[in-house]
């Protein structure tokens, strides 16, 4: 039987991508207007698209609330599952297109918290010279955050991620710089007066800054805490620095990032029993993995100097 000769059946799929797009667009916008802005097409078509895939599936995908839409609970189900879609389609687009140029569309980089990103606008501009068609995106994440970033594919590489990676591998690490740590508290603080290494029970009494581990599935990372600390949990080392310049408690910082306050009298050293050890920071990226844009950068920042430049809150 000849292909013109086939008659549409029930089986045929009614969904497309494009409508999975637009039911997307609208449930993040919250009305027809607004998707219809975003997605740059005038609202009397995304009217037509969800009236005509409402109807091919016989069911109702939105209450209607003046302009103001909502999901009914059959489309959140069609959503829930349609995102998937639109993900391995947006995957496989970009997948597509990197074999046919070799650059890939977008490429995210996740920097450590404890790395400050601004010596790597010259890198950044360099690389947008030559690679004008790739997206670039930075992500700044902590502790065990940085690896969950790449083995959940929200980033490419990782620079400067702190500490051995999670058990299980499916990734190739190597080591960029090694980073001290110092144990400082402003000149004013309890702390600073007592002259034998501190322990356990001096530190307890006061207030502890950490930085908040970023992982959303991992297991979290504490560093230099004791159990039941009074701590102050910020989001990022630089604003643990900040704090802890301000006298608002204690913590291990790294020793570029204090060099000038403990010369200036900012910040005194205090020798602590429990030392933290020295960290090292790798370079990483998903074993198997391959691109110009993960090559570039891979080039460019595993000599360690780049990071070593990083290494600085300024």
């Amino acid at each position: 039987m000849p292909p013109s000769a086939i008659a549409p059946t029930e089986s045929m799929l009614k969904l497309s991508l494009d409508a999975l797009l637009t039911v997307d667009t609208i449930a993040r916008r919250g009305s027809f207007a607004a998707a219809a802005k975003e997605l740059f097409r005038v609202p009397s078509t995304i009217s037509y698209t969800v009236a005509k895939l409402e109807e091919d599936l016989g069911v109702q995908l939105f209450e209607r609330f003046g302009p103001r839409v909502e999901l009914t609970p059959a489309g959140a189900e069609l959503l829930k599952e349609g995102r998937y879609l639109l993900k391995a389609a947006g995957d496989l687009e970009r997948r597509v297109r990197r074999v046919a140029s070799g650059w890939e569309t977008e490429f995210t980089i996740a920097i450590d918290s404890m790395l400050c990103p601004n010596p790597l606008m010259e890198a950044v501009e360099s690389f947008c010279a030559v690679a004008d068609q790739t997206r670039l995106r930075l992500l700044k994440e902590a502790l065990s955050g940085t690896w969950e970033a790449l083995l959940d594919r929200r980033a490419d590489l990782l620079v400067g991620a702190a500490g051995a990676g999670p058990s299980g591998g499916g990734y190739t690490a190597l080591p960029l710089a090694t980073v001290r740590f110092l144990f400082v508290t402003t000149p004013g603080h309890p702390l600073a007066a007592i002259t034998a290494p501190l322990a356990k029970a001096d530190l307890a009494a006061h207030r502890a800054v950490s930085v908040s581990d970023s992982a959303r599935q991992l297991q979290a990372r504490t560093v230099g805490l004791l159990f039941g600390q009074n701590t102050l949990a910020v989001p990022d080392m630089q604003t643990k620095y900040a704090f802890q310049r301000a006298g608002l408690g204690f913590g291990f910082l790294p020793e570029p990032w204090v060099r000038e306050d403990v010369a200036a009298g900012r910040l005194v050293v205090k020798a602590v029993e429990e030392p933290k050890p020295d960290e090292t920071l790798y370079l990483a990226w998903r074993t198997g993995e391959s691109g110009a844009a993960l090559d570039w950068w891979k080039e460019r920042v595993r000599d360690g100097v780049l990071v070593e430049r990083m290494l600085n809150p300024a």
